[in-house]
């Protein structure tokens, strides 16, 4: 059995759109709104760009959805963000961003917004806990942990062109 293939595609304004084919060739997304929403859909077998059932979900729905999907050895002392009133979200800049190419300390991130960029993913390279001297690249995937409203202003100061 191959490993599912998933894409993602930004939504700007939205959020980020989760395509998945199954092994059985069934289409399922999932839209992650910016304010913590989720959009379920699935497709007809027979017809994989009609769409047979889509549901929106609360941030509290979908997490206890993505709970009742996980392996029963999941620990219960993994940290989730939800019940602490924080997201995790991945956050793309842009190549046409004004940070590109500049350091991340100029950003100012989390004197002006709370949000701590715990780790940035560079092509097929994670860094984890970069330094404010850490030079930002357009197309540079950075993960940010904060509240739902430091996440979107700090999502707003990424994409500044």
């Amino acid at each position: 059995m191959g490993a599912p293939r998933l894409s993602s595609t930004p939504l700007p304004g939205i959020g980020v759109r989760y395509d998945l084919t199954t092994r059985e060739q069934r289409r399922l997304s999932v839209v992650a709104h910016r304010d913590g929403a989720r959009t379920l859909s699935s497709y007809h077998e027979d017809d994989p760009d009609a769409c047979a059932l889509s549901v929106r979900l609360t941030s509290g729905e979908a997490a206890a959805l993505v709970d009742a999907m996980l392996p029963d050895h999941h620990s219960p002392s993994l940290l989730s963000t939800t019940e602490l009133g924080l997201v995790a979200e991945r956050v793309e800049l842009p190549g046409t961003s004004h940070w590109n190419g500049r350091l991340l300390g100029e950003t100012r991130m989390r004197t002006e917004t709370g949000v701590s960029i715990v780790a940035v993913l560079r092509r097929a390279e994670a860094i984890p806990s970069p330094k404010p001297d850490f030079r930002l690249t357009g197309g540079d995937t950075l993960i940010l942990i904060g509240t739902r409203e430091g996440v979107e202003a700090a999502a707003a100061i990424l994409a500044r062109e």
